[in-house]
C-alpha cells in the first residue's frame, strides 16, 4: 500500500471539446479542451472552463487555443501544455509531496495516422506519463455503453464528438469495418454561424452558436410536442449596418441548417453497413445501432436514422462519458484487452 501512492492510474478521453480524466472509476475532472497562454512569456495562463471564458474575448497579449482539431492534435505545444495542467490539477487534490509514476490510457480517433498517433503519444509522456496506453474512440465507446467487444458478435457503435465522428463495426477485439469523417460537433456550430449570418443578418461568436446548438438542436422538423424546445433569442451585431438586432430561433431553423451534415454522416454509417460481413449485418439488425458522443444528443437523431438505415438506433445512457467510461473500463484491464497500443 505505502509504494500505490507514489502509483496512479488516469483514464483519459482527450476530446476535441472536452477533456474527461478517470480515476478510480470516478471523474476527476471534466473542462473544455482550451488553453489559454500569455504571447510574451508563452506560460499557460488558464485552462478548460476559466480559458473557454475568455474564449474569443481577449487582447492581443493573450491567446486561447483549442490544441485539438478534428480530433487530433493541432498545436502540439498546446496541446502537451493543457495535459500537464490537467494532470496537475488532478495530483494537486491529493496534495503529493511526490511526482507520481503515471499509468494512462488515452482515446484516439480510428482514423488517425503513424503521426498522429506519435503526437498523442509524445504529448502525454511530456506531461508526464510513464505507462502510456491508446484505445481507438469507437472500441472505448463500445466499452463505456457496456458492449461485449471480445465477444464473436456484431457491435456497430457511431460516437459523434467534437471533431470527427467514429463509425466502427466491432467483434472479437477489434474494429472489422471503421469510418471517421470530420462532420461533428464543431462542423454543426459553423452550420449554424454560417445561416444566422444568411437567414439573419446576425454575425455570432462559436460560444453563441454551441448555446444556440444546446438549446435548440434538432434534426428533425416535426418533434413530438413534449421534445420540442422553445425557442430561443439570439442577439448580435447586424452584418451590414453593426446596428444591435435580435432573432428568435426555432428548432425547425436549425434542423434545416444541420440537414446536409448530418445527410453526410447518414451516408458514412451505410457505406460501413455495405462492406460489414453478413454475419455480423445479421448480429447489428437484431442488436440496433448504438450513438455515442455529444452530438447523440441532438433532438430527432435517433428516429430520423433509423427511418434512414432500417436498423433501429439507440442513444447510450449519458453519451457524453461514454468514451471517458470506456477508457476507464479499459485501464482496469490493460492486462487482458489486446486491443490496446503501447
Amino acid at each position: 500500500m505505502a509504494f500505490s501512492f507514489f502509483n496512479q492510474e488516469l483514464a483519459m478521453d482527450l476530446g476535441t471539446a472536452n477533456t474527461v480524466i478517470y480515476k478510480n472509476g470516478q471523474i476527476v475532472l471534466d473542462e473544455p479542451s482550451i488553453v489559454a497562454i500569455d504571447n510574451n512569456t508563452g506560460k499557460c495562463i488558464a485552462l478548460g472552463q476559466k480559458a473557454k471564458l475568455m474564449h474569443e474575448k481577449v487582447n492581443p497579449g493573450i491567446r486561447t487555443i483549442r490544441p485539438l482539431r478534428d480530433g487530433v492534435i493541432a498545436d502540439f505545444n498546446a496541446a502537451e501544455l493543457m495535459i500537464r495542467g490537467f494532470i496537475k490539477q488532478v495530483n494537486n487534490r491529493h496534495n503529493s509531496l511526490f511526482t507520481p509514476n503515471l499509468k494512462i490510457v488515452v482515446g484516439i480517433p480510428s482514423g488517425c495516422t503513424e503521426v498522429e498517433i506519435r503526437a498523442v503519444r509524445d504529448s502525454t509522456e511530456h506531461a508526464g506519463g510513464r505507462d502510456v496506453y491508446l484505445i481507438y474512440e469507437p472500441m472505448a465507446s463500445a466499452l463505456g455503453i457496456g458492449l461485449d467487444v471480445e465477444a464473436p458478435q456484431g457491435n456497430m457503435v457511431v460516437d459523434i464528438g467534437g471533431g470527427t465522428t467514429e463509425i466502427a463495426v466491432i467483434s472479437l477485439g477489434g474494429l472489422v469495418v471503421q469510418d471517421s469523417i470530420r462532420t461533428a460537433g464543431d462542423v454543426f456550430t459553423s452550420d449554424i454561424q454560417y445561416y444566422l449570418r444568411q437567414q439573419h443578418n446576425i454575425k455570432v461568436g462559436e460560444i453563441t452558436a454551441e448555446k444556440i446548438k444546446i438549446a435548440v438542436g434538432a434534426v428533425l422538423q416535426d418533434l413530438d410536442p413534449s421534445e420540442a424546445p422553445e425557442p430561443y433569442d439570439v442577439k448580435g451585431p447586424n452584418i451590414m449596418t453593426a446596428h444591435p438586432v435580435a432573432a428568435s430561433i426555432t428548432y425547425q431553423e436549425i434542423a434545416h441548417c444541420l440537414d446536409k451534415s448530418i445527410a453526410k454522416i447518414e451516408t458514412s454509417i451505410l457505406h460501413v453497413l455495405e462492406q460489414t460481413p453478413p454475419e455480423l449485418y445479421s448480429d447489428i439488425v437484431e442488436r440496433g445501432i448504438f450513438l455515442a458522443g455529444g452530438g447523440a444528443l441532438l433532438r430527432g437523431l435517433a428516429r430520423r436514422l433509423t427511418d434512414k438505415v432500417n436498423i433501429q438506433f439507440h442513444v447510450a445512457e449519458d453519451p457524453l462519458h461514454a468514451v471517458g467510461r470506456g477508457t476507464c473500463e479499459a485501464l482496469k484491464n490493460t492486462d487482458s484487452y489486446s486491443f490496446l497500443m503501447r
